[in-house]
């Protein structure tokens, strides 16, 4: 798992956040500025916010209305919302499903996997990041 996880955050790039919110005290946002100053490119998806900025990025509705590769759909909202964020991101042909902490869902592993996507569970990106990368 480890070597997995410092191998998806190294090759990736782009990062989409689902559950972004503009709120500094949330996880989402400290976690999506901290990935920002790391170089990843990140795409905040919030239906409420659509086409607003957070961290100076335009959120996005959905994730099919990105327009560039994901390498990383980061999901930050309940267990009981993720297969179907695991679908968008099947279709959306992200690299990894990233699931943070205390966010688990067994039946969407089971459904990325099938098309050859990573997927990580109740980890976070930002305390990976710092364990591994620097």
């Amino acid at each position: 798992m480890k070597n997995e996880i410092q191998t998806i955050l190294k090759t990736s790039k782009t990062i989409a956040v689902v559950g972004a919110s503009k709120n500094e005290k949330k996880d989402s946002y400290k976690v999506m500025k901290y990935l920002q100053l790391k170089g990843y490119k990140i795409f905040p998806i919030n239906p409420y916010l659509s086409d607003k900025k957070i961290l100076g990025e335009t959120v996005y509705d959905k994730i099919e209305d990105i327009q560039n590769d994901i390498d990383i759909v980061n999901v930050f909202r309940p267990s009981d919302e993720v297969f179907t964020i695991a679908k968008q991101a099947i279709k959306k042909k992200a690299k990894t499903l990233w699931l943070q902490l205390d966010i688990i869902s067994p039946e969407s592993k089971l459904i990325v996997e099938s098309e050859g996507i990573n997927f990580i569970e109740n980890k976070c990106t930002k305390i990976e990041h710092k364990k591994f990368l620097r």
